[in-house]
């Protein structure tokens, strides 16, 4: 099921926010997935199974160097574009 997740890390007690959060989404991109960063999260599209594996994956690598919170909502009715497509396929079954 193709999902997106909209998600906002925090890096704590360290002096470059911008660091962490671009190798959280490289890891995230590296996987297959879309990323669009925005100013207070990022959106993040794929399957399910690749989009909760990659950010257990990111997390995990971040908090290995650094001090992070990290939130993140699910849904499976966006983007637009994926709801548009399963009606199609409904349609066609």
């Amino acid at each position: 099921m193709k999902i997106r997740a909209q998600v906002s890390i925090y890096p704590l007690k360290t002096k470059s926010l911008s660091a962490p959060i671009d190798e959280f989404c490289r890891i995230l991109e590296g996987n297959g997935l879309e990323v669009k960063v925005q100013k207070m999260d990022s959106a993040v599209t794929g399957e399910s199974e690749k989009v909760f594996a990659s950010l257990k994956q990111a997390f995990e690598k971040l908090a290995e160097k650094y001090n992070i919170v990290m939130d993140f909502k699910v849904s499976n009715t966006c983007p637009e574009e994926t709801r548009k497509r399963n009606s199609r396929k409904e349609q066609n079954e």
